[in-house]
């Protein structure tokens, strides 16, 4: 990563969830680059303390929380710690995600739970967490990310597939409550993504997917970093409840 001298998001504070790695690693990389200050909240310590390190070694800003997204009190922890720090929060991007795949017939209680807990609860405890402060500043940018799967289904991830449209649902109801604030809210939607959570996919599953993209090829981190980066900016200061599909047309 490099910075730009005059970064849209200079004197900016940024949250990811889901910084650790993927999709949330670029994303909270092109924000520092930007000059945004990126709060990076991820489970994984490790993995989330060498990301911080990446964005310090290149000149960018950054601090990063251990956090479990399922959890209420952990989003008001975090967000009660960058209102300390920086009294402000302008950007949310709700991005943690996890799978637990099978058939509905042999799907678990607790995979259900799981999944529903991080991807769509773990929307709504870092809304709710954040919102105000956005309020109170009359600004304030959120982006979720939800997922192709979340608009067509897929066979083996109905716990997924419905945590996803949820997320869809949330934006759009959530982006009527505050418009009148100056927060915009919106969506990514990515396709296929060469991520180390796909990449866990067998090698059938991936040729399939490739046979329904009509540009042939799998999606980037930075394909949808891009679409996230752009809804954050002030270009995009009039679009708000919208979905964004960054999918190479797998889905239209």
């Amino acid at each position: 990563m490099a910075l730009k001298p005059e970064g849209r998001f200079v004197s900016k504070i940024s949250i990811v969830t889901g910084a650790s790695q993927g999709i949330g690693e670029v994303i909270a990389k092109r924000l520092a680059e930007e000059g945004a200050t990126v709060v990076l909240v991820d489970i994984q310590e490790d993995k989330l303390k060498a990301v911080d390190q990446d964005i310090a070694q290149a000149g960018g800003k950054a601090l990063n929380f251990k956090a479990d997204v399922s959890q209420l009190a952990e989003a008001q922890r975090v967000c009660e710690a960058v209102l300390a720090e920086f009294g402000r929060i302008d950007h949310l991007i709700n991005n943690a995600g996890i799978t637990r795949d099978a058939l509905l017939m042999r799907l678990k209680e607790e995979e259900w739970d799981a999944v529903l807990a991080v991807n769509l609860k773990g929307v709504f405890n870092f809304s709710k967490a954040a919102i105000r402060a956005m309020i109170n500043q009359r600004y304030g940018r959120i982006v979720n990310i939800s997922s192709v799967v979340g608009l067509m289904g897929n066979v083996g991830q109905t716990n997924y597939a419905a945590s996803k449209a949820g997320v869809i649902g949330f934006t759009k109801a959530l982006a009527r409550e505050v418009a009148q604030r100056g927060i915009t809210v919106n969506c990514v939607a990515p396709g296929y993504i060469q991520t180390a959570m796909t990449e866990r996919l067998p090698e059938e599953i991936k040729k399939a997917f490739l046979e329904l993209i009509p540009m042939k090829r799998f999606g980037l981190p930075e394909d949808v970093a891009a679409a996230v980066i752009f809804l954050l900016s002030d270009e995009a200061s009039y679009i708000t409840g919208q979905v964004i599909n960054v999918n190479g047309g797998m889905y239209m």
